[in-house]
């Protein structure tokens, strides 16, 4: 999601300053450390307001010479035809067919809605049944008995999908299970076509559609009441990730494509299409893509190596064992490696695009300042994102695995048994791995930005900002050379 965030973290206009008395210095010294600092102070949120009585319009960035744009485009439009080139050979034309197993989310399914529900014995529908032995002492043997003398509920449940639109069964709720049932409730039903006929139908889950589409509906209309036309075009650029996601990435996985070479490519044009469709075609954004292309690569690098020595298979659940008993070719160490960089790649944008735009409007502010004023200034906006970012993402994987955390809690386990279990060992590479290539994306985003930013060549006839000037050029001091002309 990070395209949808970054889209909003472009700076926002300043209000206009008082201008300057007439008794103010005309030297430079003591107005290009208090403008320095000033911008890099108030980078922290995007906009600027100087003791010198500045008025930056930040909006859109100053465009570059024609000259830096011929530069960046050589570099990217290469880049660019590669990633799609790379796609069109890759090209898995939709996931390979199978016979379905009827395990796990292989089952075939149809929409249900509960009709009637009556409360039964549960002895007298054999709901449950007490261990041979009569052993009560476990716990499942405890639920067992409880189960057979408690009262259980009956729901006829009708199938309102599919060839067998309109068939009732019968499905039992126990009064110890986790998911209970209450009539005109819709839900979802597994179909087994080789089972008996009266078990051919059973509940496997809720339907939670509408709740979750009225969430998304809510989402999309904050998103674009708040960030207007620029929120609209991260919506987009969102979905145009998921087609990418859906369309390219995972069937050519299935089809047997590395993933890792498929994760690079497809997080590469989608990449491309989000910041460019978020940002537009600037200098600005050429310099994010190239400060995120580079991140990615190393973040693949270094999980591939961490992987390898860590001995991690990629295959430790119930889910991964189905895909790996389905597709036995994929690569499922190489499908982790794909996970790591396309789950990086969401805040790899927010920070690029954050460096950049804080490297240019530290230019714009003070355009004498030269590439490692401008790194030094911008780098300390930098290590306050990472900090804030890092901490994310470390929260972010722990609240996810929260219910594993707690079963090694209830047994115990220490920190060194944790970790070296292949489940949080996964995790713990998948975390590292994505902080490394966040903190690397900052020094070499930034580096990038400040050398583009300080070679531009200004037009013949233009001003210090790169726009036409309106007559002779005046002296560039940091954005008042206009207000002078004017006295």
């Amino acid at each position: 999601m990070g395209p949808l965030i970054s889209c909003d973290d472009l700076p926002v206009t300043s209000s206009p300053q008082p201008p300057p008395t007439p008794t103010e210095p005309t030297g430079h010294t003591g107005h290009e450390h208090a403008s320095r600092g000033d911008a890099a102070d108030s980078a922290h949120g995007h906009s600027h307001g100087h003791g010198h009585g500045h008025s930056h319009g930040h909006g859109p960035a100053a465009p570059v010479s024609k000259h830096l744009r011929k530069v960046i485009a050589a570099v990217l439009i290469p880049f660019a035809a590669a990633v799609f080139v790379g796609m069109a050979l890759l090209w898995p034309g939709g996931a390979p067919a199978h016979e379905r197993t009827g395990v796990g989310f292989d089952r075939q399914t149809q929409q249900g809605k509960v009709v009637a529900l009556a409360n039964v014995d549960c002895k007298s529908v054999n709901a449950s049944q007490v261990p041979p032995t009569g052993d009560t002492s476990t716990p499942e043997g405890r639920e067992a008995q409880a189960a057979q003398t408690g009262e259980c509920k009956k729901a006829t449940v009708e199938v309102t999908t599919g060839p067998d639109q309109g068939r009732a069964f019968f499905e039992i709720v126990q009064p110890g299970a986790p998911r209970q049932l209450e009539k005109g409730q819709e839900v979802v039903v597994a179909y087994a076509p080789d089972a008996p006929r009266d078990l051919q139908y059973s509940v496997i889950d809720l339907n939670r559609k509408f709740p979750l589409a009225l969430l998304a509906g809510i989402f999309a209309v904050a998103v674009v009441v708040v960030g207007r036309m620029r929120g609209l075009f991260a919506l987009i650029a969102l979905g145009v990730s998921f087609g990418v996601l859906t369309l390219f990435i995972l069937p050519a996985i299935l089809q047997g494509s590395n993933p890792l070479l498929v994760a690079i490519i497809g997080a590469s044009a989608i990449m491309l299409i989000a910041l460019y469709m978020c940002h537009g075609l600037t200098a600005r954004t050429s310099v994010a893509v190239l400060g995120t292309l580079v991140s990615l690569l190393l973040i693949g690098l270094l999980g591939s190596q961490f992987i390898s020595q860590a001995f991690l298979s990629g295959n430790t659940d119930d889910n991964t064992g189905l895909i790996h008993g389905l597709y036995p070719n994929i690569d499922m160490s190489g499908l982790l490696l794909a996970g790591v960089i396309i789950g990086s790649l969401g805040v790899l944008d927010d920070v690029t695009v954050t460096q950049t735009s804080a490297v240019w409007e530290l230019h714009q502010a003070d355009p004498a300042m030269g590439p490692r004023a401008l790194y030094r200034a911008a780098i300390r906006i930098g290590r306050d994102h990472i900090a804030s970012v890092v901490n994310t993402l470390v929260l972010a994987y722990a609240g996810a695995a929260l219910p594993l955390l707690l079963l090694f809690s209830i047994a115990n386990s220490s920190m060194g048994t944790v970790a070296n279990s292949e489940l949080v060992a996964e995790e713990i590479v998948r975390t590292l791995v994505g902080s490394i290539g966040l903190v690397a994306s900052v020094p070499v985003t930034t580096a990038l930005a400040a050398l583009v930013v300080s070679a531009d060549r200004p037009e013949p006839g233009a001003g210090a900002s790169g726009s036409p000037a309106a007559g002779p050029a005046a002296p560039a001091r940091g954005g008042r050379g206009r207000r002078r002309r004017k006295r």
